[in-house]
């Protein structure tokens, strides 16, 4: 057997471990809404919860009909409602034959809405000559504003359950929610947004 020299045997081991390649890979599954979503709904609902205005006097036993309240997160908003309501002084029940008055609720909106704007080259598809494809060139944004909006309406109407007589109606209150992100040449951004207070943000 042919001994190798003392310097080539450890370049040679230098070079297998060099050659040896190594990574590991932790599988996470993410849901299907992002907490920034989440976020941008429930607070514009707890906004327009709280420009909720029916004139019930304290201590009346209200029961809320939600019923025909849909929409994304809508449980969560009818306990905005819920929450606004006893703050008012009210007795809220679950038995609605014992109730003085019943609040319908509605949601007129609900949702999130985005706004996209640059300033610059947006991106675009270029074709190659003498070639059936193209290539994409990225967008070149001098100043570019992606923005995410948060939007709720409620309304409700308040009557008595026994005669069915009105009592009081709220008209269509808003709340609005946003999370914006700036960019500026290219490599400057920032994001700002109205969801958690200062002194609550975590520095992820």
């Amino acid at each position: 057997m042919t001994k190798l020299p003392l310097g080539s045997s450890t370049a040679l081991a230098v070079s297998m471990l060099l050659m040896v390649q190594g990574c590991s890979t932790l599988e996470e599954t993410n849901p299907a809404r992002s907490a920034t979503e989440q976020l941008l709904i429930s607070t514009a609902a707890e906004r327009a919860a709280q420009r909720l205005n029916l004139k019930i006097p304290a201590n009346t036993r209200v029961f809320v009909e939600s019923s025909n309240f849909e929409g994304t997160d809508a449980k969560y908003a009818t306990a905005a409602i819920r929450s606004h309501l006893l703050s008012k002084g009210v007795l809220l029940i679950d038995d609605k034959t014992k109730a003085d008055v019943i609040v319908e609720t509605r949601a007129g909106a609900l949702s999130t809405d985005r706004k996209n704007t640059v300033v610059g080259i947006p991106a675009f598809e270029l074709p190659l000559p003498l070639a059936s494809s193209s290539i994409s060139v990225p967008e070149l944004a001098l100043y570019g504003k992606d923005g995410q909006v948060g939007v709720a309406s409620f309304a409700a109407v308040a009557y008595n359950p026994k005669t069915g007589q009105y009592v009081d109606a709220s008209s269509p209150t808003f709340g609005y929610s946003h999370n914006t992100k700036q960019t500026f040449l290219l490599f400057f951004s920032w994001r700002t947004n109205d969801l958690i207070p200062k002194q609550q943000k975590d520095d992820f």
